[in-house]
């Protein structure tokens, strides 16, 4: 339980710091440690925070055939730019929480970017560790 816990984060946060190196108007700390901070907090959001708003969005899902599954997603990767914001790590979508404080659609367009490739790495190492035993 713990160990996948753990695995979990590590694969979001890798995710993570791939999404950010590919997607543009996002900025991310150049420090490494800050870096691996911000996956470890990308992680922890993603591994107790969103099941919890999954559970309660499910009838919403239900209705909207699995896409508000996309904005929990991009809100989870808000969250974690905010949560970054407050412990000064340099994690900035389009700008936003670093330099303008109101979130804009470059914040919003750089969050479902980097949620759609972090979805993707996510699903791709879940498919190879499911194809290999003992990963």
């Amino acid at each position: 339980m713990l160990l996948d816990l753990l695995v979990r984060v590590a694969i979001n946060g890798i995710a993570l710091i791939l999404a950010v190196q590919f997607v543009p108007n996002v900025r991310a700390p150049s420090d490494m440690l800050k870096l691996i901070l911000l996956a470890i907090v990308f992680g922890l959001v993603n591994a107790y925070l969103r099941p919890i708003v999954k559970a309660l969005s499910l009838p919403l899902s239900l209705v909207t055939f699995g896409l508000v599954g996309l904005v929990i997603n991009v809100a989870m990767v808000i969250v974690a730019a905010a949560i970054s914001d407050n412990l000064r790590l340099g994690f900035a979508l389009g700008g936003w929480p670093l330099t303008d404080p109101s979130i804009s659609i470059d914040t919003l367009i750089a969050a479902f970017l980097v949620s759609l490739l972090i979805s993707i790495v996510a699903a791709a190492v879940a498919l190879v560790r499911r194809l290999t035993p003992g990963i």
